[in-house]
């Protein structure tokens, strides 16, 4: 029995098929295309159609090699949406959450809803880019005058397969919009903000079934299967495939470091607020209780810098060799979309003309940090001892990153799997065509099928 799990980030997205035999999970990328935010002349924007084509494409490959799966998920990147007329009409363009239209905007909401009052009622750390912000701009500029429907991304290309709308639980609680404690859109909140709670469908838990492909779609792809939620929000994907023990902190290591624990309960608090710390939706209504830092979105804007003269690894030997240890914020404002990494990071650094490999011995060291003061704030504020650190994800193939994390944590770190965001999505699948096989029995086996690498300081 094989499952589809669509894996989408900023960069790319992934179609690996995946199924569970002799006690072990087997995978095997089918489809790949390349994604990424575009100019439109006045916004950043997704290509909306070109990512339906894609996700298609992809479930149509499968066909031809005669690997029809049973079910299929979509898991992406939060806080983007799409929005929908009374006719069902896409309302263009689709924005990027990068794009600087909220700029102002969020000071704006913090005079109807002050912040501290909005992550007590969302759990979610107030960022620019936040849903919340961008519908408030949405509302400002009259786009929100025609919007009839709300959905997110990996909801929407959901709907465009099976002809359902429903949205996610994961991905809805990154908007800022969803109630920590009710674990349900806040009507209130909406109602406050002056936008119309009926454009947001109910929430749905990762495990239900959304519906069955279309019958075009599957004509077009030569097979039916049903679509089901898995976490789809990336980072909730990955960490559902975390084969964590008691005690550990993850790292889902990619575009953005994401990195804290599982919690049973939301911690709402202001110091949690302030120390940057956001209470993400997780399978089974479980939180992740977890920093945002930008991880490798430097270092793949640093190579682009550079026209991709050197590889990763080049570049990571370059820093191995420097002596160079000043650390930045990797969170500065100026990082979040700069029109040149380098010269952002230098001006942080106040050192204009610092070499490339000083520059990213600085880029590691600042991960590195970062991932301790989280460290630190996670036994402060969960009231838990941090054994182990548990690096996941692409960035967990960064060996330096790896060893300098344990040694400036002074804490043991294990790293891999790599592919744990489509595995989080493949286990959920697995979960919901074997009831029978808990979420704890599905970390076992991923812990079973994959290696994991022990690091020390």
């Amino acid at each position: 029995m094989y499952h589809l799990a669509i894996d989408i980030g900023a960069s790319s997205g992934r179609h690996i098929l995946g199924r569970l035999e002799n006690g072990k999970i087997e995978t095997r990328e089918i489809y790949r295309f390349e994604n990424g935010v575009k100019e439109d002349g006045e916004y950043l924007t997704w290509d909306i159609e070109s990512l339906v084509k894609e996700v298609i494409a992809g479930i149509a490959e499968c066909g031809k090699l005669g690997l029809a799966p049973q079910t299929i998920a979509i898991d992406t990147w939060g806080v983007d949406y799409v929005l929908l007329d009374e006719n069902k009409r896409e309302i263009l363009p689709v924005i990027a959450y990068r794009d600087r239209r909220v700029e102002g905007i969020p000071e704006q909401v913090d005079a109807v809803l002050p912040r501290a009052e909005l992550f007590a009622r969302t759990g979610i750390q107030p960022l620019d880019f936040n849903t919340i912000y961008q519908l408030y701009c949405d509302k400002a500029v009259g786009r929100l005058d025609r919007a009839k429907h709300f959905l997110m991304i990996p909801a929407y290309l959901s709907w465009r397969l099976t002809g359902v709308m429903k949205n996610e639980y994961t991905n809805a609680t990154t908007t800022s919009l969803v109630n920590a404690v009710e674990k349900n859109w806040d009507r209130k909140l909406l109602e406050k903000l002056g936008i119309d709670p009926a454009l947001f469908c109910r929430l749905s838990l990762p495990g239900e079934k959304v519906g069955d492909l279309k019958k075009e779609i599957a004509e077009q792809v030569g097979f039916s299967a049903e679509v089901v939620f898995c976490p789809s929000h990336d980072t909730a994907s990955a960490v559902a495939a975390c084969p964590m023990e008691e005690g550990s902190v993850f790292v889902s290591s990619g575009t953005w470091s994401l990195i804290g624990t599982e919690l049973a309960e939301p911690i709402l608090c202001e110091e949690a607020m302030l120390g940057g710390f956001t209470n993400e939706g997780g399978i089974h209504y479980r939180y992740r209780f977890l920093e945002n830092i930008m991880g490798m979105w430097l270092f793949q804007n640093i190579r682009k810098n550079l026209n991709k003269k050197y590889t990763y690894d080049e570049m990571m030997q370059m820093a191995m060799e420097s002596a160079y240890t000043k650390t930045f914020d990797p969170n500065a404002p100026t990082l979040v979309a700069p029109e040149n990494m380098i010269d952002a990071i230098r001006e942080l650094l106040g050192e204009k003309e610092l070499p490339l490999g000083d520059l990213l011995s600085s880029v590691y060291h600042s991960l590195a940090v970062s991932y301790r003061k989280a460290v630190q704030t996670v036994e402060a504020l969960a009231e838990k001892s941090v054994n182990s650190i548990h690096i996941m994800g692409g960035g967990s193939k960064d060996s330096y990153l790896n060893a300098l994390t344990a040694k400036v944590t002074g804490k043991p770190v294990l790293a891999g799997p790599v592919e744990a965001t489509a595995l989080g999505n493949l286990l959920c699948q697995m979960m919901y065509a074997s009831p029978e096989k808990s979420l704890a029995d599905m970390r076992k086996i991923v812990k079973a099928s994959f290696d994991i690498e022990e690091v020390n300081g």
